[in-house]
């Protein structure tokens, strides 16, 4: 049987030049018998750690390569056959990103040359070999003496006799040997119209116009070892030498030895030393009165871990990032698997008390687990960049980059782009992406073509549907981590090319945060919370206007008034429960104290919801079932939370004490239930699990529903160190929002986008709560939201610049400086500010001259009728006098539309009051009516849609919530109504809803059964101001504003862009 390494494959981490995942070709090569597989993707390694764990898991040797595609001269695979030579690729790599643009890169022959020692290297010769390219093979040769090889291919089209027979004689006459490949871009011939697919999508061009730039077979391939001999009978030693390379290639990814820098320790001192010292004087700060024993044994325990496994210069450069931050007065705070270590709560990383809650050191480090801690530390989102540039300064972009994120093609993506290639339509692309709900990657069904008018069977647009389904999840290309840090020792590039991030002064690397923990690489988290610079806003505001200074550690504890707020729900731009769901668990759960927000942080996610705890843990705490307990042991364990685990370390918990694990088995077994869809251990660990119990003298049965609740928490379980972490600033934004909700508003707008609602919601709950909102306006407002002393009571809000449609901050910050005295007239802003004439036509679309006693239409008339700004030497000459024009009013819908548009609100009025008299008339209720109404009462409400979601542990129902003048709806739609009104519900803004009301409590929902849409009501609102040809998309665009952040058809992702250009303010709330 021959052997033979296939040496050319290219995976879809080339972008758009391969249509296989390495996981893919890899199972493929090691089913077909393949000594060894390369990979060789174009300049990069950015896949290079996933081929490895592929074909560590596939049972095939992984030759480690890339394909160099050079300036100045044919391409070159290269192949680094030791440690140090990888070391060098990785720099020749990392020389060429740096000095290209992002997503570039830019490498020549001489930086080859300078970087070869090591290296093996392949030429791949052009499709007409010429003198030129035999005296580059010279050279070649020169230069690389026995290391260099020359290419050949099979190309199938007739001539390939021929073709090796003039290779093999231009290796004689340069003597560089020729080795066989065969170019694999796919791992079966059948991906072969995906490859076309993906062709044409790198080309910009269409499959009807696509002609030889498509591959004229489905060759490239993942062949046999016999079908390669075969290819190659005439010439066998070709074949030979795939091996001899191979075999030379010693090198694998598991060789890199990665060093954490060691530069905290004072000179004399081991990193050790220095976090002993460290942590034994934070420790006094901490506990003035003294240090509990409990803590004292778990510091000196978690030292002597972090010792054995020389973690300390890790923790060492979190506590110098942390300590930077706080002299810069930056708020920040460790959370995550973090907040379980004592040491971190001494180093000031983390703020949750070890003497407060039960620690399980084993979730952070574990000696068993043989991966990295990880360290999640949360700073001030709009002032994280100065941390960043910290860590970049200090170690120097040599020695720190961010981690890499894989953006992968999601399902309109997909369509979109498969779409254009088969030359489908504008319209029926848009008709086809607005089936898919969110960035879900389920696929475009028939049905759901076929509902929105599209025939699922027509051949193109079939096609067109499987091509995007199997495009779906492949890499489109790299991102930064939202923080991820990766600090070295030595030069970073050495370990992982370094490359320009699309951002100033920031760089990457290749790899992503799953390949950095396979190859057991630290990464520290510099990551970015809104509501850190939600609360820090909030505290300015509360000292400047209330004379109160306070922090986070200093905010009353345990007020009851707070906790009487949350019971109500009264929680919208409260962190963390401000969601639908979290609004509905708070007035079941009853908050009354610090310990309750933690487990309402918890409770209403994924893990204790698929584990059925969530309906026992409430039936307990109300007193509606007995708790019981199989043990005084897990007495100890589940005392706190009523005998159901709620939180990932008492599930860790319940396999140590009841079934005999050690703390590392119990969070091997964690693990093992995250990953139990993709792999076999699961079982190996319910038997023990089990067995122990019942050896224990537990009951079968109980073991059972103890592993089937541990399952539960396999990919979202909790740990309640974190939700510790969160409940401080659930605590201290409600505090805020209670007693202050002027502050709170400020701050909260101030410190936009974040959090779960768009800006209406925002001013609409702080009018609710007895905030006076006042308009923008050119005399009045600064940049920021701000706040205005009226005598008692709270202060007024007045809107910020920052509120208006495309009005930038340099120009705010310019009418603000030039504002020494009130501005008379647009013309006067125009002189003393410098305006541009597009700024003042947005303060006038915004309304924002009310003070110059200037309506919107008026104004918008002042400022087109403003001469062309003067030359300097003529600014005191005569202007010219317009007659003055009376202009009829802008009728009230209008002017709500135009505000919708421009300041994503209104203070005018709810376009809903402007359509009551037709909804009473067609017996449409009042929201605020549904807290009165009676349990099974069928109802009949109507408002715009602010949130639509599917949750996954919901079954596929769908929540929607629906605004009108006097309060909010909350719309349960099961599946089957979803099924038969999908359009309404995924493309209308306004909605009529009938339905059953359904009671529990406070809670009150209304399950629907008939859903209307009647968003063209809102068309009528827009008024002749909006030109006819874009009145219906303006007159949605501007209603769209008011989608809260959350809503999952148009918004799916926080922090995701919007796909598509829209006329009339794609809100910077929903980027």
């Amino acid at each position: 049987m021959p052997h033979y390494t296939e040496l050319e494959v290219t995976t879809n981490f080339s972008f758009l030049h391969s249509a296989s995942h390495a996981e893919e070709i890899a199972k493929t090569a090691a089913a077909l018998n393949l000594s060894a597989i390369a990979v060789t993707d174009r300049n990069t390694l950015a896949g290079i750690v996933r081929a490895h764990r592929a074909a560590k898991e596939a049972g095939i040797k992984l030759v480690v390569g890339a394909r160099l595609d050079l300036q100045d001269a044919p391409s070159l695979l290269s192949f680094p056959t030791d440690r140090d030579a990888y070391a060098r690729l990785s720099q020749l790599i990392t020389l060429g990103r740096r000095r290209a643009p992002k997503g570039e890169c830019e490498i020549y022959l001489e930086d080859v040359f300078a970087h070869s020692g090591g290296q093996l290297f392949i030429s791949l010769p052009p499709d007409a070999a010429s003198e030129d390219y035999a005296a580059h093979l010279h050279r070649l040769r020169e230069m690389f003496g026995r290391d260099i090889w020359l290419a050949a291919r099979c190309r199938y089209n007739g001539d390939d006799a021929a073709r090796l027979w003039e290779l093999a004689q231009l290796s004689v006459k340069t003597n560089v040997p020729m080795v066989a490949t065969n170019d694999v871009r796919m791992h079966v011939p059948d991906r072969k119209p995906l490859m076309d697919a993906i062709t044409c999508i790198r080309e910009h061009c269409t499959i009807d116009q696509a002609g030889f730039r498509l591959a004229a077979n489905a060759e490239r391939h993942v062949k046999p070892p016999e079908e390669i001999a075969r290819l190659f009978r005439r010439h066998p030693e070709a074949v030979m030498r795939t091996m001899e390379i191979a075999d030379r290639c010693r090198f694998s990814l598991d060789d890199l030895r990665y060093e954490y820098p060691d530069d905290e320790a004072p000179p004399g001192t081991t990193s050790q030393e220095e976090l002993t010292r460290l942590t034994w004087e934070g420790a006094e700060g901490r506990y003035p009165d003294g240090l509990p024993e409990k803590v004292r044994k778990q510091i000196i325990y978690e030292l002597k871990l972090i010792g054995e496994l020389n973690y300390a210069p890790y923790f060492l450069t979190v506590h110098d990032i942390v300590r930077y931050a706080r002299s810069q007065g930056i708020l920040c705070q460790g959370r995550g698997s973090a907040a379980n270590s004592a040491v971190c709560y001494c180093l000031g990383i983390t703020a949750i008390d070890p003497a407060r809650i039960d620690l399980l050191f084993e979730r952070f480090v574990s000696a068993e687990r043989n991966e990295p801690p990880d360290i999640d530390v949360d700073f001030e989102h709009e002032r994280r960049e100065e941390v960043i540039q910290y860590i970049y300064e200090k170690y120097g972009r040599e020695r720190a980059g961010l981690a890499a994120t894989v953006i992968h093609y999601r399902t309109r993506m997909a369509v979109r782009e498969v779409g254009k290639v088969m030359g489908l339509s504008e319209d029926t692309i848009a008709t086809l992406v607005a089936t898919v709900w969110g960035w879900r990657t389920e696929g475009v069904k028939s049905k759901h073509i076929r509902e929105a008018g599209l025939d699922p069977d027509d051949k193109r647009l079939s096609l067109a549907i499987r091509l995007a389904r199997e495009l779906t999840g492949f890499p489109r290309h790299l991102s930064q981590h939202v923080g991820g840090f990766v600090i070295t020792r030595g030069p970073l590039s050495d370990l992982v090319p370094i490359a320009n991030a699309a951002m100033e002064d920031r760089t990457t690397i290749e790899w992503d945060k799953d390949d950095l923990d396979t190859l057991g690489i630290l990464k520290i988290d510099v990551l970015g919370l809104g509501m850190l610079s939600c609360i820090r806003k909030g505290f300015d505001l509360l000292e400047r206007h209330y004379g109160r200074k306070i922090d986070l550690a200093t905010v009353p504890a345990e007020d009851p008034t707070v906790y009487d707020m949350l019971c109500q729900a009264d929680s919208v731009g409260v962190f963390q429960v401000e969601s639908r769901a979290q609004m509905t668990m708070l007035p079941r759960l009853k908050p009354r104290n610090f310990y309750d927000l933690v487990i309402e942080v918890a409770i209403v996610r994924p893990g204790p919801i698929q584990g059925d705890m969530v309906h026992p843990y409430l039936r307990r705490r109300n007193g509606e079932e007995e708790v019981d307990f199989p043990s005084e042991e897990l007495r100890n364990v589940l005392g706190k939370t009523y005998g159901i685990p709620l939180f990932q370390e008492q599930a860790m918990k319940i396999a140590i004490i009841a079934g005999g694990f050690t703390p590392s088995e119990a969070d091997q077994l964690r693990r093992a239930m995250a990953t139990f869809r993709h792999t076999g251990t699961i079982h190996t660990f319910k038997e023990k699990l089990i067995n122990g119990m019942v050896a224990n003298g537990y009951e079968a049965d109980f073991a059972e529903r103890c592993f089937n609740q541990i399952r539960g928490f396999g990919d979202y379980g909790f740990p309640e160190s974190h939700a510790a972490s969160f409940a401080l600033l659930v605590y201290v934004s409600s505090w805020l929002k209670k007693h202050y909700p002027d502050v709170f508003a400020a701050a909260i707008l101030n410190s936009q986008p974040m959090g779960f609602y768009a800006p209406a919601q925002l001013v609409r709950d702080a009018r609710e709560h007895g905030v006076e909102i006042r308009p923008a306006d050119v005399n009045f407002s600064d940049w920021d939201n701000t706040l205005e002393a009226d005598g008692d009571g709270y202060r007024s809000l007045r809107l910020g610049f920052r509120q208006i449609k495309g009005f930038p901050e340099n120009d705010a910050i310019a009418l603000t400086d030039a504002r020494d005295r009130p501005y008379r007239d647009p013309a006067d802003i125009q002189k003393r500010a410098r305006l541009s004439d597009a700024a003042l036509e947005r303060l006038a679309k915004a309304d924002a001259y009310g003070s110059m006693r200037l309506g919107r239409r008026d104004a918008l008339w002042a400022v087109r009728a403003l001469p062309p700004a003067p030359l300097p030497l003529f600014e005191d000459g005569e202007h010219r006098n317009d007659p003055n024009v009376s202009l009829p009013a802008m009728a009230i819908g209008e002017e709500v539309t135009y505000d919708y548009a421009n300041l994503r609100l209104s203070l005018k009025t709810h376009p809903l009051a402007l359509l009551r008299e037709e909804l009473t008339a067609a017996r449409v209720a009042q929201n605020e009516r549904l807290a009165h109404t009676t349990d099974g009462t069928r109802v009949t409400v109507a408002g715009i849609a602010l949130v639509r979601q599917r949750p996954g542990t919901a079954s596929g129902v769908i929540f929607i919530t629906l605004e009108d003048e006097t309060a909010v709806a909350n719309i349960v739609v099961w599946p089957k109504t979803f099924e038969r009104y999908r359009q309404v519900v995924m493309g209308a803004r306004l909605i009529r809803v009938t339905g059953k009301l359904q009671r529990e409590g406070i809670v009150v929902h209304v399950i629907a059964d008939h859903l209307e849409d009647l968003t063209h009501r809102l068309h009528a609102l827009g008024g002749p101001d909006f030109e006819l040809a874009t009145r219906r998309k303006s007159a949605d665009s501007a209603y769209e504003n008011n989608l809260a952040r959350a809503d999952e058809v148009k918004n799916p992702l926080p922090g995701s862009r919007r796909s598509t250009a829209r006329k009339m303010f794609p809100s910077r709330d929903f980027h």
